[in-house]
């Protein structure tokens, strides 16, 4: 059905949490599993105290012998709210090896599960670049999602990467987090499309993580109805790229005005 790649150009962002949030969010009777690819190591295995036998490392060594769309969840553990998620290990040499394995020779894995009718893969890149072994998930994806803050670190590292980022995936959606410059001054000065915004509310994220997976008609926490509505833009996105040719950059607006930023000036 869908494979979804969540990453970010710079700094961490939140990128584990979103896709647990998106996770928890997704529209309609679509199972969705989150699977940690962050090069950096994963953090729900510690979090949760979860098995070590089960994740990336045994998927890894489980599709050097079959690439079937099932294999996928013979590695699934479930967090305590109900996700299913294939979970990352701690370190990154390890985390990298795994990477490196279950992407050598072009091995399909999480593409051919995420081809199955009803089923949705959310891969937690972590920060990429033209290095990082999640490169090649990214790739494949169906939609790629990047997250940043927004504000003039950040955005300066975003705006000089966006052409390069463009040329890795399918168009990329740029999907703020906390405060900052406004979403229309980041829309109008890198002349992106921005998906939405996600509030910084660390102990809204922390619940929102402990309890993916419980999905409830109307989400009331402000953190909730907002990966509900990138969710839903993020599926339709999916369902739209099934008979869509990938543009060569990432989605243009015109440019309108100018926040000031030291940034905004990099991407015209």
């Amino acid at each position: 059905m869908t494979l979804v790649a969540l990453c970010s150009l710079k700094g961490s962002p939140g990128v584990t949490t979103a896709a647990l949030g998106l996770a928890a969010g997704w529209p309609g009777g679509a199972q969705p599993v989150v699977v940690e690819c962050d090069p950096a190591g994963g953090d729900l295995l510690a979090r949760f105290r979860m098995e070590t036998r089960l994740g990336l490392v045994s998927l890894a060594a489980g599709a050097r012998h079959t690439d079937s769309a099932e294999m996928l969840w013979g590695h699934v553990q479930w967090l305590p709210g109900g996700v299913p998620v294939v979970v990352g290990p701690a370190g990154s040499e390890q985390a990298r090896a795994a990477l490196a394995q279950l992407t050598h020779g072009g091995t399909r894995v999480l593409r051919r599960a995420a081809d199955q009718a009803g089923t949705v893969v959310i891969a937690d890149c972590g920060r990429i670049d033209p290095q990082s072994p999640a490169l090649a998930v990214v790739q494949m994806a169906d939609v790629t999602v990047m997250l940043a803050r927004a504000r003039d670190d950040a955005l300066s590292h975003v705006a000089t990467q966006l052409n390069a980022a463009a040329r890795w995936s399918c168009p990329s959606d740029l999907v703020l987090v906390g405060g900052g410059y406004s979403t229309n001054e980041v829309a109008q000065a890198l002349q992106i499309e921005v998906m939405g915004r996600i509030p910084d509310d660390p102990k809204g994220a922390e619940a929102l993580v402990r309890r993916a997976g419980r999905r409830s008609a109307a989400p009331r926490a402000p953190l909730s109805r907002a990966f509900a509505r990138i969710a839903a833009v993020v599926a339709s996105r999916s369902a739209d790229s099934a008979g869509r040719v990938a543009e060569p950059a990432a989605h243009i607006m015109p440019h309108i005005g100018d926040p000031g930023g030291p940034w905004s000036e990099v991407r015209r």
